[in-house]
């Protein structure tokens, strides 16, 4: 069982290659983060595999799921992205963008043929992919004076929480990653520190 403040992701770029009835089906899987990042690397499997039939994709982001696209590329409608993305779903995967490249062997495969060969391919390197946890963590920004230095760390420590900017000079200045599950607790002991300031800067 999964807390509210995980999600599944893939680790690295992974490959595979499915063949069904003379067509070849490269199958990229591609960890990212937004939308911009998407659009870059369709831009470069475009480049590279500039000589294939079809480069049909789908990508899920964001740590609530909510943001999504799939496309056939050409393909007969609802016959390549639709099926990329089910399997998405089916892995419970987000900040990914699978790719299917294909090359057309000279046989056609039909609706059914097309949809079974994409959502076999996308499976396949799912199956090989190295899926990983990650946690949501809040990023703030933490201002106090030096005398408050020890009952700082010792807090942070608590919560298994380090600092990973720091800055020490009239006053001291850190960088704070706190699992969104921890941040309201930590947040709240901090705020009874003299003279100490927070902001919040993102979410991760």
């Amino acid at each position: 069982m999964f807390s509210d403040d995980t999600y599944r992701t893939i680790k690295a770029i992974s490959t595979r290659v499915y063949k069904e009835k003379s067509s070849k089906f490269i199958a990229i899987a591609i960890p990212v983060k937004g939308e911009e990042e998407v659009n870059e690397q369709l831009r470069t499997i475009n480049k590279d595999h500039h000589d294939a039939n079809h480069r049909c994709f789908a990508y899920r982001l964001g740590f609530s799921k909510e943001i999504f696209r799939f496309s056939d590329d050409g393909e007969p409608s609802g016959t390549a992205g639709k099926p990329i993305y089910g399997q998405l779903l089916s892995f419970d995967l987000t900040n990914i963008l699978v790719v299917v490249v294909r090359h057309f062997g000279g046989i056609k495969l039909g609706v059914s043929g097309l949809i079974n060969a994409y959502k076999t391919a996308t499976r396949e390197l799912l199956n090989d992919s190295e899926i990983i946890i990650k946690t949501i963590n809040d990023i703030f920004d933490v201002e106090f004076e030096y005398e408050n230095m020890n009952t700082v760390m010792r807090i942070l420590k608590e919560s298994d929480t380090k600092p990973f900017e720091n800055s020490f000079e009239n006053k001291c200045c850190i960088k704070i990653s706190i699992r969104k599950s921890k941040s309201d607790q930590v947040i709240e002991k901090l705020k009874k520190i003299n003279n100490l300031t927070y902001n919040h800067i993102q979410i991760i």
